[in-house]
This record gives structure tokens, C-alpha cells and sequence, in this order.
């Protein structure tokens, strides 16, 4: 599977949202971490992870935003695109 994708602009257009990219050295540990965070705030989640022939560990991308945490509600929150809003 290709390298990830370019981050986009919108992703990161305003102060709060943010784009992680998780290495990790196997799909159970980025799959764990990314459930950590998403038990905390609005994450646009990914199914899988990515692995690049001849590098070590999984790679992992997902989007967050900080200015909402779980239980509150702040409609149109998330990244534009993102199933957050």
C-alpha cells in the first residue's frame, strides 16, 4: 500500500483540529490508541492502517478535534469532510 496522503488544509484550518499520524508496531496497538483518544474526543476514526513494504510497524492517520470532548455539544465541530459535525 502507497505512502499516506498529503495532509489538507482544512484539516488543520482552525486553532483545535488536528491531524495524528500513529506508528506503531502492530495494528492492535495504533487500533488501541486511536480508541483511547476517540473515548475522549470527536475523532473522524480510520479502519485500518498502512504498512509500507521494507519499513518496520503499521502506520495509522485519524482526525481530532480538541475543542470537543465527548458528551458535550457543539454542532458543526470536526474537521470539514469528517463525520464529526
Amino acid at each position: 500500500m502507497p505512502g499516506m496522503e498529503p495532509i489538507n488544509a482544512l484539516h488543520v484550518s482552525e486553532p483545535g483540529l488536528l491531524v495524528v499520524e500513529v506508528a506503531a508496531a502492530d495494528d492492535e496497538t495504533a487500533l488501541a490508541f486511536q480508541d483511547a483518544v476517540a473515548a475522549r474526543w470527536a475523532t473522524a476514526t480510520a479502519d485500518r492502517t498502512t504498512h509500507e513494504p521494507g519499513q518496520p510497524g503499521v502506520r495509522l492517520r485519524f482526525y481530532l478535534d480538541l475543542r470537543q470532548e465527548i458528551g458535550t455539544e457543539q454542532p458543526g465541530a470536526g474537521p470539514p469532510g469528517s463525520q464529526l459535525g
